[in-house]
């Protein structure tokens, strides 16, 4: 990313640079990634915004702003865990491709050893 005055690098205190099609090439060269021009021109005007927003939220003062990991208060509504009877097997079963003895039957899948 050019500075301002042409020269490569970060940007001062003030507005941030575009991204030129240049720039977001050279990324996704080194991300492996292939990109049409028409895209290359596409990606660079999203990810200059990208890199804006980003900027302007970095300016936000937040000091004395507890960090959070939710913007509201999330708590679980949980419901009293009450014993209640259970389907009768023979119900549960009766879905079933295959049972025996009481139990699914299911493929074998591992090998005794």
């Amino acid at each position: 990313m050019d500075t301002k005055d042409g020269r490569p690098g970060a940007a001062g205190a003030g507005e941030l640079p575009r991204l030129t099609a240049a720039d977001v090439a050279k990324v996704a060269a080194q991300a492996r990634l292939r990109f049409a021009d028409e895209e290359l021109e596409k990606l660079s005007g999203q990810l200059s915004d990208i890199l804006r927003m980003a900027a302007e939220l970095k300016a936000i003062d937040t000091e004395g702003v507890e960090p959070t990991a939710h913007g509201i208060p999330v708590y679980n509504v949980m419901r009293d865990d009450v014993p209640v009877p259970s389907m009768p097997q023979a119900d549960v079963l009766s879905g079933a491709p295959e049972a025996q003895d009481g139990y699914f039957k299911v493929p074998r899948i591992l090998e005794e050893a």
